[in-house]
């Protein structure tokens, strides 16, 4: 049962047009301008951005890639417009899983970081079970920066300590061209929140972060995303 602060909550975010455990379609910068300051345990953001695509200038893009290509770009100081409304809206100690591929795992993400108090703590790899492209190594995986809103600690935080740091998950070909793993999301979310938390994606694309919460059990999503996917 949800508690008087949660209900709360919810009743708030209603009255500014955002549903609980649904699939909203907004802005995300306005959902997290709407969240009380301190109040998500967990969060994940996706940018839609093409950093591996543009910078390879692979020539025979698939399908999957140019519908990912059609979807609205987030320069980067809208990415970093999104990092510091996450920042103000997690709890101390609450968790953000950023999702980043090759490019920008090697490239670093500091300049993203600038002016908010997440530091990086950990890194998860998705291993998926089919290759990319790559004009020497072929990807094959994607990433999981884990980063923590200060005081940092694990200790009494983090309580899955089975979870090992690459996961090979498949997700179906089609539907969404960002569709994420629906398991090591959900691992993730029972590793740092307890019932009654706030999970919330503000760039939420296929929805699997809803998906990954509702398997858990006893959280409470918000989401959104600009486009209306349907039931991708």
């Amino acid at each position: 049962m949800p508690d008087g602060s949660c209900i709360e909550l919810e009743a708030s975010m209603s009255a500014r047009g955002w549903a609980a455990d649904a699939c909203n379609v907004g802005d995300g910068l306005h959902l997290l301008a709407d969240l009380p300051a301190n109040s998500v345990s967990a969060a994940f953001f996706d940018p839609q951005y093409r950093g591996v695509m543009d910078k390879m200038k692979y020539g025979n893009e698939g399908a999957r890639q140019k519908g990912r290509a059609a979807l609205a770009q987030m320069p980067e100081p809208t990415i970093c417009e999104f990092l510091v409304g996450l920042d103000q809206c997690l709890k101390p100690q609450g968790h953000l899983f950023l999702w980043v591929d090759k490019f920008h795992l090697c490239e670093g993400v500091d300049r993203w970081l600038t002016g908010v108090s997440l530091e990086i703590v950990d890194l998860l790899v998705w291993k998926k079970s089919r290759m990319g492209m790559g004009y020497r190594t072929r990807r094959q995986s994607e990433y999981v920066m884990i980063l923590q809103k200060p005081p940092r600690r694990a200790r009494g935080v983090w309580t899955d300590h089975s979870l090992v740091d690459v996961i090979e998950e498949n997700v179906p070909r089609k539907g969404h061209a960002h569709r994420k793993p629906i398991e090591i999301q959900k691992r993730l979310i029972a590793a740092v929140t307890r019932p009654g938390d706030l999970v919330v994606d503000p760039a939420a694309g296929s929805f699997s972060v809803l998906e990954s919460c509702n398997l858990v059990g006893g959280r409470t999503f918000f989401g959104t995303d600009i486009a209306d996917h349907g039931s991708d």
